[in-house]
């Protein structure tokens, strides 16, 4: 196990290195941490992880992995294990030859290979399979493979890419439960990259979260969820996203409101007193969906909208209204949802409301 640290990495592309996946990049996962790198496709994450990997060289700054700088270090000398996202399994092999094909290349002794080979399988719950070839698989034991294959070689830590993007949804349910408690059990340090907010959320320990080759914001789940720093991270995390609404700020009876459209919608002393320098200029306030629904489960602001669609998931239906010119999506009981086309009351709890700066996007 070690700790992976990038120190004011950038990696350019180009002739002229015009095009900057990763700019200024400083994160460090620490010993044992499962850390996920987490943003929109071409944000830079997978080109970081590759760059940990040795797959790709920093143009600028230091990549360390146990506290030694790696960047002129080969891939199979920096004692790490990359899971990808196609598995990369030899199909003309066995799972066994296929988990055993890297220590023979490293001449681990064959008592020693098949050791670590029946343990792995055991951990991971492939030992019937060690017989077959990889074309007689399905994609969930593909992956196991392609897991146990790294786990066998016992490194210092885990890079993995989207390595459940190709399994169907009820298999990366069940997959990301398996990694969790993997990771529990091996206690390696893990850098894992995804698009998916969801998985970042359920599985790590930590979320970095990139857009644009730049790191947003690197915290904890929840803190990531209860105080983003900038309107991307927060429309990123969390689902279904943030609404966000623009607004005027302005005083009405001793109060700070947020008028959108005509409608004057009153803030709480805390953000009336964000909200004050940005008097009579534009605001963007933002809600999470939990924070609007119907009036007999949360107090707060009542207002009648327009309903615009309706969509129910079981134990919640999503209803999208119509404020103003802008639509704002709430999450309500399935007992009785409001129907698509009437006016219906909604309440918004205003005082779980975040503030942001329509120049920068900055959360106020």
């Amino acid at each position: 196990m070690a700790q992976i640290s990038l120190e004011h990495v950038e990696k350019r592309f180009g002739a002229k290195g015009q095009v900057v996946a990763v700019h200024d990049l400083t994160l460090t996962a620490e010993d044992g941490e499962f850390l996920v790198l987490v943003g929109p496709s071409g944000c830079g994450k997978t080109t970081a992880l590759r760059m940990v990997a040795g797959l790709e060289t920093p143009t600028a700054g230091a990549i360390r992995i146990g506290g030694r700088i790696v960047n002129d270090v080969a891939p199979k000398d920096r004692d790490i294990a990359m899971v990808f996202q196609n598995y990369a399994l030899y199909p003309h092999m066995s799972v066994y030859d296929n988990l055993a094909f890297g220590l023979k290349m490293r001449r681990v002794p064959k008592a020693e290979i098949d050791r670590l080979i029946r343990q792995a399988a055991e951990m991971l719950e492939i030992g019937d399979l060690l017989k077959r070839k990889p074309k007689e698989l399905s994609g969930g034991q593909r992956q196991r493979v392609a897991l146990g294959r790294a786990i066998v070689r016992q490194p210092q830590a885990f890079l993995m890419d989207e390595p459940l993007s190709n399994l169907d949804a009820k298999l990366r349910v069940q997959t990301r439960a398996e990694l969790i408690k993997l990771h529990r059990r091996l206690g390696v340090t893990t850098l894992y990259v995804t698009h998916d907010q969801t998985e970042a959320m359920t599985m790590g320990s930590r979320i970095a979260v990139m857009n644009g080759g730049v790191l947003q914001q690197l915290d904890t789940p929840q803190r990531l969820y209860d105080a983003p720093v900038n309107r991307f991270v927060a429309g990123f995390i969390g689902s279904p996203s943030m609404n966000f609404v623009e607004g005027t700020v302005a005083r009405s009876s001793e109060q700070w409101t947020v008028v959108v459209d005509g409608v004057a919608l009153p803030l709480p002393p805390r953000l009336g007193e964000k909200a004050a320098p940005f008097q009579n200029r534009p605001l963007i306030l933002g809600l999470r969906p939990e924070a609007i629904t119907q009036p007999r489960e949360l107090d707060g602001v009542v207002l009648s909208l327009p309903v615009e669609v309706v969509e129910p998931l079981g134990s919640d239906v999503y209803v999208t209204f119509r404020l103003g010119s802008q639509s704002i999506t709430g999450r309500f009981s399935p007992s009785q949802p409001p129907r698509p086309g009437e006016a219906a009351p909604v309440a918004l709890n205003l005082a779980a409301a975040h503030l942001f700066d329509p120049t920068t996007e900055a959360a106020i």
